[in-house]
Formats: structure tokens, C-alpha cells, sequence
């Protein structure tokens, strides 16, 4: 998928984004965006009326199948585009399991998602860690003794 096309598919708009964490490991989503598979978190951009904590809780649902409560907001980004991004430290129920959703943002059949996994940080490389950094993951459990 080109950076064009992306564009077209995923308009720049507040994002909310959730970090879910189960015995020190991260609740990650591989995707394929910009010709590359790469890991994030789940998450995806605000509809009108939304606010960012039910955002991150239904994007949470999509694209993985969970319900989770808010714990409590971990970041803010103001992007040079103009929008802003929130990410929360969200919990799960311990009887639930991920599950393969999928992203409503992406139209056609080509799903972005391609995997839904529990990764440790060594499992991620360092320019996907990048993002999860900048979304607050330092101030969640042990993982500040990462940096």
C-alpha cells in the first residue's frame, strides 16, 4: 500500500490509542501499512462526539476483541499536522484473550491487522519501541527500568 493511498484511507484526525499489558508483555498488533509490516498498539482515530478514553476502548474491541476499562491516561502528542494523539493504560479482564479484528478505517479486504500478539520489548525493534515510548509505556509497571 503506498503513502498516497494511505493517505486517502486514514485522514489525519485525533487518535486514541490503548496499552494493555498481561505479565510484562505488551498487547501488540502487527500490521502492513507503507509497503512494511511493522508492530503498534491498538487504537485509531476519534468519530465525532467521541471522546478519546471510548475511543481507545472501542478501537481496543475492533481490533482485538477485548472490552477493558480505562485506568488511567498516559500521554499527549501534538502532531506538526495538527492533530493530537491520547493513549491510556487500559486493563482486561484476565479471561479474555485477543483475538484477530479488524480496522473499519482500512476499506476493502486488504485488512491492515495481520496479527494480534503479547510481545516483551525484546521482541519489538527499536523504532517500533520509538512509538511505544512516546505513548507513555515508561509509566506502566517495571517497564521505566527499559530506558
Amino acid at each position: 500500500m503506498d503513502s498516497e493511498k494511505m493517505k486517502g484511507m486514514l485522514p489525519m484526525r485525533n487518535r486514541s490509542m490503548a496499552i494493555v499489558i498481561r505479565d510484562n508483555k505488551i498487547l501488540m498488533e502487527k500490521v502492513f501499512y507503507f509497503n512494511r509490516y511493522f508492530y503498534t498498539i491498538p487504537g485509531g482515530g476519534i468519530e465525532e462526539g467521541e471522546t478519546p478514553e471510548k475511543t481507545a476502548l472501542r478501537e481496543l474491541k475492533e481490533e482485538c476483541g477485548l472490552d477493558g476499562k480505562i485506568v488511567r491516561p498516559l500521554a499527549v502528542q501534538y502532531k506538526k499536522d495538527g492533530s493530537i494523539e491520547y493513549s491510556f493504560e487500559v486493563d482486561i479482564p484476565a479471561n479474555q484473550s485477543p483475538i484477530l479484528g479488524y480496522d473499519p478505517e482500512v476499506a476493502g479486504d486488504e485488512q491492515a491487522i495481520k496479527e494480534v500478539c503479547w510481545c516483551s520489548l525484546d521482541e519489538i525493534s527499536e523504532r517500533d519501541k520509538v512509538h511505544l515510548w512516546a505513548f507513555g509505556l515508561a509509566e506502566v509497571g517495571d517497564f521505566i527500568k527499559e530506558l
